[in-house]
């Protein structure tokens, strides 16, 4: 499969450029660069990456700005992110996740790490794809499109983030069910990625803005189910 993945790596950093793509140019990915934003935003519409490498620390445009960006054109919708990031901080990496990352790796980058990351992210994002490629729930007005990841309500196309998308997903698999938080981390996130509630609810939040308030119960708590 390596060698039909498409990676873009954004850094403005030259050394960490070269030293990204010759990693994973040997692991038979297929890869191309950008080392700022507006370029990387241009590279992807015309590279098509599966998966992005993006830097969050560059001067102009920074990693969560043209995360958000990217996020907002739907096509893109499944398209991975992995952030790079020198900071620690928790609060960095909640607002990437919730900017629309799917993982991050801190600097100093160390190759086996990278390599881990990156294999563990496409396998896993392969796997939710084709345990999802089947059909099209309908829960009155609302319709899920789990093949085309595309959401419907009153039959106009909703734009939502991947992660957005995944959390649905997981709580219409089983309507009735309440999910624990953990099971959502799991499940959606991933063992790997470190995320607290703050992300969980941000993510709620954004995803009963847009379908409404009545799909999803919470229980304080314990976790949220899907209701219809």
């Amino acid at each position: 499969m390596s060698s039909d993945i498409k990676i873009l790596i954004v850094d403005d950093e030259e050394d960490i450029l070269e030293f990204v793509s010759y990693n994973l140019s040997k692991e038979g990915y297929q890869i191309d660069v950008a080392s700022d934003g507006p370029t990387a935003i241009d590279k992807v519409e015309k590279f098509v990456p599966d998966l992005i490498i993006l830097d969050i620390m560059m001067p102009g445009m920074d990693g969560i700005e043209v995360c958000t960006t990217l996020r907002e054109n739907k096509d893109l919708n499944n398209t991975l992110i992995i952030f790079l990031t020198a900071r620690n901080e928790s609060f960095t990496q909640v607002s990437a996740l919730e900017s629309g990352g799917d993982d991050f790796i801190t600097k100093p980058v160390k190759p086996n790490v990278l390599k881990s990351k990156v294999k563990a992210l496409i396998r896993r994002h392969y796997r939710f794809q084709n345990k999802n490629q089947q059909e099209i729930l309908k829960f009155g007005v609302l319709e899920i499109d789990k093949e085309e990841f595309k959401v419907s309500l009153n039959g106009k196309e909703i734009g939502m983030a991947k992660k957005e998308f995944e959390l649905l997903n997981l709580l219409v698999s089983k309507p009735g069910k309440v999910y624990k938080r953990e099971e959502i981390l799991r499940q959606v996130w991933g063992k790997e990625i470190i995320v607290g509630d703050r992300t969980i609810d941000v993510h709620i939040r954004k995803v009963r803005e847009k379908i409404g308030s009545q799909y999803i119960k919470t229980y304080k708590g314990v976790g949220y189910k899907f209701k219809f």
